[in-house]
């Protein structure tokens, strides 16, 4: 659930850090709901919903709300802003009135972050997959980019998602920058690409 703390604002759980115990904003099942939904508007079907996406990702925080009451009659401003803040991953951003996702779009938007500078990246894969990728390259599947991983220890938790013994790949960005290939920082553990050329892939030696 996501409560609100009067001195530290929205957050997941029982607690604030500070200790008090907080107002509930929205329970479990309502979290969930509207979370799913944010993230469907978002990412994959604004045009469904008569959200006027820009070729950056962002959309009007108003016309999202209204978007939302038609299908959850229970939600308002605050209950998005209360997703929004306390989102531990980090998945939306907010500028002014307009609002987007930073990262798992699958419509076409062109997000403009800064370029990484990391030397290293990391992608995890099932042990199935893995010599393909190193073969043809680590392409968008359902989503319009890549994700890679900033550390080894975020491609593994989101590698372990999908499989229960991941392999994971080290990405020399270095290089692949220098040759031309776009990678942008979209939260401090997530960078997207469009493909990563299985040149600069490699696996992460134990």
């Amino acid at each position: 659930m996501i409560k609100k703390c009067s001195s530290h604002g929205f957050f997941r759980g029982e607690a604030c850090s500070c200790g008090d115990a907080g107002t509930i904003i929205l329970t479990d099942e309502q979290t969930e709901r509207l979370g799913r939904f944010i993230s469907g508007a978002l990412r994959h079907f604004p045009d469904d919903l008569g959200l006027a996406m820009n070729q950056h990702g962002w959309v009007d925080v108003d016309v999202l709300i209204d978007a939302m009451r038609t299908r959850y009659k229970w939600s308002n401003k605050e209950k998005l802003f209360s997703i929004i803040e306390s989102d531990e991953k980090g998945r939306y951003e907010l500028k002014g009135n307009k609002i987007r996702a930073r990262y798992g779009h699958s419509v076409d938007v062109d997000l403009d972050y800064p370029e990484n500078t990391l030397p290293r990246l990391y992608y995890g894969a099932s042990r199935e997959e893995v010599d393909i990728l190193l073969e043809k390259g680590i392409k968008p599947m359902k989503q319009r980019y890549v994700h890679l991983s900033t550390s080894i220890e975020k491609a593994n938790e989101v590698a372990k998602i999908h499989t229960d013994d991941p392999v994971l790949l080290v990405i020399n960005a270095e290089l692949a920058r220098n040759d031309g290939v776009t990678m942008l920082s979209a939260t401090e553990n997530i960078v997207l690409s469009e493909e990563i050329p299985p040149q600069y892939l490699g696996l992460l030696q134990d």
